[in-house]
């Protein structure tokens, strides 16, 4: 729940539990729940897809304009149908952000295949912008869980006085395994230079969630939604114990 699932964990799962069937919902509170998008056990050869719009409701991907993008573009998912909310209690400013001609804004990214079915690409919020070129960590953090000797991944933008941002994972290393710094910078040659460039990496051996909980909780202490760049010093001092910077 809460992010789109790994690719590369749904294949390993149905390696393990072959006769057993997949399926995913796609919801939010504000949708009621899951079920505006849908993806249904008959379509497991979309692994990754969220789905298709469910019984009754409607799906569009747009701009910041709110105007709809090619197909196979990222934008904004927008989903219209029974359960959208009415409002956000006392909150007519956010009512008012969400909500448009009754379309629910969700502040996911998405795109649509040629088929139809809706891939999330990350929340709108956490893109990381480099330099001109949005990067969208969720499909960085795809690419790096496929490798064999990673067992989780977080890929976050951290401040740089030339790009704005660059991209930096924090990696946990599978129990019995070593990986360097090489390694992973070897494997991400496949990525596409944009998102290969401004790569940095912090490998640990420790569990991924809990460096998270403490990294989010500074990140916050040290305020906004976006590092300044003079921050930059300090974030690695701080955190020079869990994760190496370049």
């Amino acid at each position: 729940g809460a992010q789109p699932v790994p690719p590369s964990l749904i294949t390993h799962w149905k390696e393990y539990f072959p006769n057993h069937k997949y399926d995913t919902n796609y919801g939010l509170s504000e949708s009621t729940g899951p079920g505006c998008v849908h993806l249904g056990m008959e379509n497991i050869h979309k692994v990754g897809a969220i789905g298709v719009p469910g019984y009754r409701w409607k799906c569009r991907i747009v701009d910041e304009n709110g105007v709809e993008v090619p197909q196979g573009d990222v934008g904004e998912l927008c989903v219209k149908g029974p359960g959208v909310m009415t409002c956000y209690y006392n909150d007519p400013e956010a009512t008012a952000k969400a909500l448009k001609d009754g379309w629910l804004y969700t502040g996911d990214m998405a795109m649509q295949d040629e088929d139809g079915f809706i891939f999330l690409v990350d929340r709108k919020k956490d893109v990381i912008v480099s330099g001109g070129e949005n990067i969208y960590p969720v499909q960085i953090e795809n690419f790096l869980s496929a490798y064999d000797k990673v067992k989780d991944v977080a890929v976050i933008g951290l401040p740089d006085k030339r790009l704005g941002e660059i991209t930096g994972a924090i990696i946990e290393v599978k129990d019995g395994m070593e990986c360097t710094e090489e390694e992973i910078e070897d494997y991400c040659k496949e990525l596409p230079r944009y998102k290969r460039d401004v790569f940095t990496v912090g490998l640990n051996y420790l569990p991924l969630r809990d460096l998270v909980i403490k990294f989010d909780y500074s990140y916050r202490r040290i305020g906004g939604n976006k590092y300044n760049s003079e921050d930059t010093f300090g974030l690695t001092v701080a955190y020079s114990g869990w994760f190496g910077s370049k």
